[in-house]
C-alpha cells in the first residue's frame, strides 16, 4: 500500500497564501505545511512510497521534492492534473488511477489531524480482511462532530455500509462527517476508475465522494470506519487556518 495526497487544488479563500502555493503547501505550525504533516503520518504508519496530485502551483510541490523525501524517508511520485484550475476533484483522482491497483491511503492536502487516524483506517482495513470482509473501499468517518451545512455528510447503514455521501443534505440525516480520508483497496481499481470517469464526465465539478456515490448507486458496497474523538480540520479558509495552526502544534 502506498500514500497518495490530492494536492492540486487552487485554495483561493486562503489567499493571500495561495497566490504562489498550492493550498497543500500553506504553513500550518511553523515552517510545517498540511503535506508535512501528511507526508510524516504516512511514515509514521510505516508508508515508504507516496503519489502527490499536483495541479495549480505544481513547481512548489517539485521544488520541495527532494527536500520532503530526505525529511520524511517516503519515495515520492508526482502525477500532474492538467486541469486542476478548471474541474473539480473527481478528475484529480482519477488521474491517479494507475496507482489504484497497488492498494492506496488517500488523504485530501487540506485537512489536518494525527497520525492516530490513519493508524485506525489501516487496523480497521486489517480487521475486515482477516474477518472474511474485506473492503473495496473504507472511509473515514467523525461520528462525534457536531455537522453544519458545510461538511461531506455520510449516511451509513449498518448491515450495508455508505448509502449517501453529499454536502447537499440535512446534518441531522447523516451519519458522520467524511474527513477525507479513504483506504482504497486493489479490489476497488477498476470499479472506482470507472465511476470517477462517469462523474466528471457527467459534471466536472463534482467531487471524487460524488464517485463514491456512483459506485453505491450500481450496487457496491463502501465501508466506513469511525475515527472516535479526534481533533481535525479542514483547511478552507482563514477561519479553518487558524483552527488547524492551534491543532497542528500537538502532533
Amino acid at each position: 500500500m502506498i500514500g497518495l495526497v490530492l494536492a492540486a487544488g487552487a485554495g483561493r479563500r486562503l489567499r493571500p497564501y495561495t497566490d504562489t502555493l498550492p493550498k497543500a503547501l500553506v504553513p500550518v505550525d511553523g515552517e510545517r505545511t498540511v503535506l508535512d504533516l501528511t507526508l510524516g503520518n504516512f511514515a509514521e504508519v510505516g508508508l515508504r512510497d507516496a503519489a502527490i496530485v499536483v495541479g495549480y502551483r505544481k513547481e512548489a510541490v517539485y521544488d520541495r521534492k527532494d527536500a520532503l523525501e530526505s525529511k520524511y524517508g517516503v519515495k515520492l511520485h508526482l502525477v500532474e492534473n492538467d486541469k486542476a484550475e478548471e474541474w473539480n476533484n473527481a478528475y484529480s483522482l482519477w488521474c491517479a488511477r494507475d496507482l489504484f491497483a497497488e492498494g492506496l491511503l488517500l488523504a485530501n492536502g487540506d485537512t489536518v489531524h494525527p497520525a492516530s487516524v490513519q493508524r485506525t483506517m489501516l487496523e480497521g482495513n486489517r480487521r475486515l480482511t482477516d474477518a472474511g470482509a474485506a473492503p473495496g473501499i473504507l472511509l473515514a468517518l467523525d461520528t462525534v462532530k457536531k455537522l453544519a451545512d458545510e461538511e461531506m455528510k455520510v449516511v451509513v447503514d449498518p448491515a450495508t455500509g455508505m448509502r449517501r455521501i453529499t454536502k447537499l443534505m440535512e446534518p441531522a440525516e447523516a451519519s458522520g462527517e467524511y474527513i477525507g480520508l479513504t483506504v482504497i483497496n486493489p479490489s476497488a481499481a477498476a470499479d472506482l476508475t470507472d465511476a470517477l470517469r462517469a462523474t466528471y464526465e457527467r459534471d466536472p465539478q463534482l467531487y471524487y465522494e460524488d464517485g463514491y456515490q456512483e459506485m453505491v448507486n450500481r450496487g457496491l458496497r463502501i465501508d466506513v470506519q469511525p475515527i472516535g474523538e479526534v481533533s481535525w480540520v479542514e483547511v478552507d479558509n482563514h477561519d479553518d487556518l487558524a483552527k488547524a495552526r492551534e491543532i497542528a502544534c500537538r502532533y
